[in-house]
C-alpha cells in the first residue's frame, strides 16, 4: 500500500499508528481516554478501534474506569520473544523481549565484526544462549530475529555484494546464513535505518513523520523517515552519506572515491588527529569522555568533525526536508561539546526554509539501534499474520504521550 504525503490515507495510517503507540505506553486505557491523550476525536477512535481489533492487534473487553463502565482496549500479545541483534563495526548488541517490547535482557560484546561473518554470527549466538539461560528461556519461545548492518542491504535480502564496509562478509548472505543458525525467521535492515526506528517508537522521534537520522560512529549513515516510513531507496543504498564526497581531493576512502564524509570524520581519522597530542586514547570513547571532561584539543577534534557532519546534515535538510534531525552513535555521546558546532554549520549550508531544522541527541544512545531491530522482528512477525499495513509501522504518538523507555545494558 503506497501512501502519498498528504492524503486521506496517509493521514488515517498516522492516526492508527498514533493511537496504537498510546495503547501500547499505558497498556490498557477506555476509549475515552485514548481520545483524550491523542486528541483525536472519540468517533474516530471507535472507528480505529474497530478497525484495530477486526485486524487482531488490540482486544476490547468491558471494564470500569474512573466508576463507570467503559470498553477497555490493549494490545493483544501472544506468547513468545523477539531477538534484536545489532552488529556495528567493533561491537555486537543482543537483546531478547517479548512481543509488547518489555526488553527481558541484553548484553554488549566487543569484537572486530568485519574480520569474520561466521566468527561474528557465533558470538552473536553465543551472547543469545547467555540471555535465554539467564531470563530460563529457551529457543522455542523465539518468534523472530530483528538484525542490523552497517551496510547495505539489497531489498528482499541477498549477498551483500563487494562493499568493502565488512570485509569479512563478501558473499555472506545474513539473514539465510543467521535463519539457518538460530532456527528462527530473520528479518535485517542497515543499523541507521533501525536506528530510526528506534528513535520513532522510544525516542526524539516521537511524534514525528518525517526525519533524519544521522549515526556518527566508526562510520557514518542516515536513517531517512518520510511521511512515516523508513525510506531504503531503489537499491537499499538511501542514507550513505558516509560516502558523500566533502573533499575531491582529500584522502582515498574504502569504498574508492577521494575525500569521502567518513575520510573526515571516521573513528580511525578522528583517533590519528589526536595520536601525538595524546598517546593514551585508543577508542572513540575514550576521545568523547576526555572532550567532555573541557580537553581542548579533543574538543577541537570534535568540533571540526561536527562540522563537517553539519555541512552534510544541512544539505540532507535541503533535500529531503526533515522535521527534526537525531544523532546518534558514538559521537554523540559527547552532547553539547559534538552537537552545537553541528547545529551551528546548518544556518551557514543549508536554505532559509530549512535552516532551523531541530538538531537533537538521540534518546535512546548506543540502544537505539538493537530497539529498532527488535521493532522490525514484530513488525515483520505482524505483516506475516496478514495485518493491514498502515497499522504495522513505527509508533508516533502526540508530543504530549509518554511512552515507556526499554531498559537494556
Amino acid at each position: 500500500m503506497t501512501l502519498r504525503p498528504g492524503s486521506q490515507a496517509s493521514l488515517r495510517a498516522a492516526n492508527i499508528r498514533r493511537v496504537l503507540a498510546t495503547v501500547r505506553a499505558h497498556g490498557v486505557l477506555s476509549q475515552a481516554e485514548i481520545a483524550r491523550l491523542t486528541g483525536l476525536s472519540p468517533a474516530s477512535v471507535s472507528n480505529i478501534v474497530h478497525q484495530l481489533g477486526d485486524a487482531g492487534t488490540v482486544e476490547v473487553s468491558p471494564g470500569i474506569r474512573g466508576g463507570r463502565r467503559a470498553q477497555e482496549v490493549r494490545i493483544r500479545c501472544e506468547d513468545g520473544l523477539v531477538v534484536g541483534l545489532d552488529f556495528g563495526h567493533r561491537h555486537i548488541r543482543v537483546a531478547v523481549a517479548d512481543l509488547r517490547f518489555a526488553i527481558r535482557s541484553g548484553r554488549r560484546h566487543s569484537c572486530d565484526v568485519g574480520a569474520s561473518a561466521a566468527v561474528a554470527f557465533a558470538a552473536a549466538e553465543k551472547l543469545l544462549v547467555e540471555l535465554l539461560d539467564d531470563i530460563g528461556e529457551d529457543r522455542t519461545k523465539i518468534r523472530a530475529a530483528g538484525v542490523g548492518l552497517p551496510a547495505p542491504l539489497p531489498p528482499g535480502g541477498g549477498t551483500l555484494g563487494s562493499w568493502p564496509i565488512l570485509p569479512g562478509w563478501e558473499a555472506v548472505d545474513p539473514v539465510r546464513d543467521l535463519a539457518q543458525r538460530l532456527d528462527v525467521p530473520v528479518f535485517a535492515d542497515n543499523d541507521a535505518n533501525l536506528g530510526a526506528r528506534g528513535e520513532l517508537y522510544f525516542g526524539a522521534g516521537r511524534g514525528v513523520a518525517n526525519l533524519a537520522y544521522v549515526k556518527a560512529a566508526t562510520g557514518l549513515g542516515a536513517g531517512l523517515v518520510v511521511d512515516g516510513y523508513v525510506y531504503h531507496g531503489f537499491g537499499g543504498s538511501a542514507g550513505e552519506i558516509g560516502h558523500l564526497t566533502i573533499d575531491e581531493t582529500g584522502p582515498v576512502c574504502s569504498c574508492g572515491n577521494r575525500g569521502c564524509l567518513e575520510t573526515l570524520v571516521g573513528a580511525p581519522y578522528l583517533l590519528e588527529l589526536i595520536r601525538h597530542s595524546h598517546p593514551d586514547l585508543h577508542t572513540i570513547e575514550d576521545l568523547v569522555a576526555r572532550a567532555v571532561e573541557g580537553d581542548g584539543g579533543c574538543r577541537r577534534v570534535l568540533a571540526d568533525a561536527a562540522r563537517h557532519i553539519g555541512f552534510v546534515a544541512a544539505n540532507l535538510c535541503n533535500v529531503v526536508n526533515p522535521e527534526r534531525v537525531v544523532v546518534g552513535g558514538d559521537l554523540a555521546a559527547a552532547g553539547d561539546v559534538f552537537l552545537d558546532p553541528l547545529r551551528a554549520a546548518m544556518p551557514r549550508y543549508a536554505v532559509c526554509s530549512v535552516a532551523s531544522t531541530p538538531v537533537v541527541a538521540a534518546e535512546t544512545g548506543e540502544r537505539a539501534e538493537v530497539l529498532g531491530a527488535l521493532v522490525l522482528a514484530v513488525e515483520q512477525l505482524e505483516i506475516r499474520q496478514g495485518r493491514p499495513a498502515e497499522i504495522l509501522t513505527p509508533a508516533m504518538p502526540g508530543d504530549g504521550d509518554e511512552l515507556e523507555r526499554p531498559q537494556l545494558v
